[in-house]
C-alpha cells in the first residue's frame, strides 16, 4: 500500500488543544479518578436546539470535525470514517433506564435510534449533506487505527482522495461507577498515579475526540505522512519485541531509523509492562508518553495521533511527554504503540513530510 498524507489534525482532550498554543500549557493530572474533556462553546458550531439533543460525543466529533475540515480546505470529503470504543454510551444510559423505569412499555425510540455507534459519523454527514461513504469501526482500543486503514485502502484503491477520518469517546456516569467497581478506574488510596512506575492496578480515565483529513496528495499544510498501520488482538508479553521488530522490517527499517516512540503508559502496573518491553529496542531513540496528559480511553490514542502530528510538522518535543533525555536535532519517524488493558495492540509509522 501507498503512504497517504495527514493534512490536518484537530483534538477536544482534557487538555486545552483547540487552542494554538497548546503544546506549552499541557498539564498533567494524576490525582484524580476521572479526567474530563476541555469543551468549546457549542453554540459557536450548532444551534441550541440540535445540542440539546446530541451526546457529548456527537458535540465533541462535529466541532472536532468542523475544525479537521477547515484546516484541510475542504467542503465536502469523499468519506467519512469513525472509530468508537463506546459509541453514544450516554443515550445507551438514558434509554435503558427508560425501559427499567416504564417497566418495558410506552418507550420513546429517540434515546434508541442516538445510541447506536455510527450515530457520531451519521451526524457529521447529515451536517455536511455528504452522501459519501460512511463507516463506523468499533474496535476497542484500535478504532482508529482500523478507521485510518480503511482510509487508507479507499485512497489506495481510487475510491477516494480526502477521506474524514476520527475517534471519539464519552464517559457517563453508570459506566465509570461499574469501572470502579471492576477496579478498571485507579482506587483513590492508589492516586496519584504513577503512570511509568506503577505499582499498582488500574488507570485515570479519560475522553475526547480527535479528527483528522487523510489525502491522497500532499499539500501545503501536510503533518505527516501515514506510512503504514498494524493491528494485534493478542499478543503474549515475550512476543511484543518481535511484534515491534517485524512491522519495521516490512517497512525496511531498522530500530535506530525511529527517532520517536510515543508509549501508551496508563499506569496500569500489569498491563504497562508491554510498553517495558518495547522500550529496550530503542536504546537511541527519544521515548515519550501521553495518558498522563489524556487519561485512558478506548480512543486515547487519537491524542497520541494528533500529539505525534504536531511533534513533526513543529520538530518539537514537549518536555511534559519525554521519559528519558534523547533529543533529536531531527525527527523523522515516529512510531506509535498503544493497547488497552494488554488487548488490542496496534502500531502506527509517521514520517515527516
Amino acid at each position: 500500500m501507498n503512504a497517504v498524507y495527514i493534512n490536518s489534525a484537530s483534538c477536544i482532550s482534557v487538555q486545552d488543544t483547540l487552542k494554538d498554543n497548546f503544546s506549552e500549557n499541557l498539564t498533567p493530572d494524576c490525582s484524580v479518578q476521572i479526567l474530563k474533556a476541555i469543551e468549546p462553546n457549542y453554540k459557536e458550531f450548532i444551534p441550541p436546539a440540535m445540542s440539546r439533543r446530541m451526546s457529548k460525543t456527537v458535540k465533541m466529533s462535529s466541532v472536532a470535525s468542523h475544525y479537521a475540515l477547515q484546516e484541510a480546505a475542504i467542503e465536502k470529503p469523499d468519506a467519512i470514517i469513525v472509530g468508537t470504543g463506546m459509541g453514544c454510551s450516554q443515550d445507551s444510559e438514558k434509554f435503558l433506564k427508560n425501559v427499567i423505569d416504564n417497566n418495558e412499555e410506552f418507550l420513546t425510540p429517540t434515546f434508541f435510534i442516538q445510541s447506536t455507534h455510527n450515530t457520531v459519523a451519521g451526524q457529521i454527514a447529515l451536517g455536511l449533506q455528504c452522501h459519501a461513504y460512511n463507516f463506523t469501526y468499533v474496535n476497542t482500543s484500535s478504532s482508529l487505527e482500523f478507521s485510518f486503514l480503511d482510509a487508507k485502502l479507499q485512497i489506495n484503491d481510487g475510491e477516494a482522495e480526502n477521506v474524514l477520518v476520527g475517534a471519539a469517546d464519552e464517559q457517563t456516569n453508570r459506566t465509570m461507577e461499574l469501572y470502579r467497581l471492576n477496579n478498571t478506574i485507579k482506587k483513590e488510596e492508589n492516586l496519584p498515579a504513577d503512570y511509568l512506575h506503577s505499582e499498582t492496578d488500574g488507570v485515570i480515565w479519560g475522553e475526547g475526540a480527535a479528527f483528522f483529513v487523510v489525502g491522497k496528495d500532499k499539500t501545503a499544510n501536510s503533518y505527516a505522512k501515514l506510512q503504514d498501520i498494524q493491528m494485534m488482538n493478542r499478543l503474549n508479553i515475550e512476543e511484543t519485541q518481535e511484534f515491534i521488530q517485524n512491522f519495521l522490517a516490512k517497512n525496511n527499517l531498522k530500530n535506530e531509523d525511529i527517532d520517536a516512540v510515543i508509549l501508551g503508559f496508563s499506569g496500569d502496573t500489569t498491563s504497562d509492562v508491554y510498553y517495558t518491553k518495547a522500550m529496550d529496542l530503542f536504546k537511541n531513540s527519544a521515548l515519550l508518553y501521553y495518558k498522563h496528559l489524556s487519561g485512558e480511553f478506548n480512543t486515547a490514542s487519537g491524542f497520541s495521533t494528533f500529539m505525534a502530528c504536531h511533534i513533526l510538522k513543529k520538530q518539537q518535543i514537549p518536555e511534559i511527554m519525554m521519559i528519558n533525555s534523547e533529543k533529536k536535532t531531527e525527527v523523522k519517524n515516529i512510531l506509535l504503540y498503544n493497547h488497552l488493558a494488554g488487548n488490542d495492540h496496534s502500531l502506527v509509522l509517521l514520517e515527516k513530510v
